[in-house]
């Protein structure tokens, strides 16, 4: 399950705490609004300790592209094969061409593409422990 995933499920007891708490005030069931109000206390501590805990950028929404489109996973990253990364090669590819053919300079462009690649080459080996 992942970070994000987890953050969710703890977000929504969180929030059903609240509730808890609301309905057993208003029933005089001084009880269940205490047993909410402690579920609520341990959600928003494990809130806290998810946040602190997961990996950079793991809790961040996924990049959305000027069209749009949400964009998967990073090439190479967790999860990714070889089908994946000559997708996103082709995906690349394509962005290149259009940007070329909308008048960018192409050498520029590709000067671009290898430095963003040599950045995030870069960047994974840092975070490798």
């Amino acid at each position: 399950m992942s970070p994000r995933a987890i953050r969710r499920l703890v977000v929504a007891v969180f929030v059903a705490g609240i509730g808890g708490m609301i309905y057993g005030s208003i029933k005089d069931s001084n009880g269940f609004a205490i047993t909410a109000g402690v579920l609520t206390a341990i959600a928003a501590f494990g809130l806290i300790l998810i946040t602190a805990v997961a990996p950079p950028g793991s809790l961040a929404r996924p990049d959305r592209d000027l069209d749009g489109d949400v964009s998967g996973p990073p090439v190479g990253g967790e999860g990714s094969d070889d089908l994946d990364a000559d997708e996103a090669a082709r995906d690349v590819e394509a962005r290149v061409e259009g940007l070329v053919a909308a008048g960018a300079d192409e050498i520029e462009v590709r000067k671009l593409v290898r430095r963003a690649v040599d950045l995030g080459r870069s960047s994974t080996r840092s975070r490798t422990p």
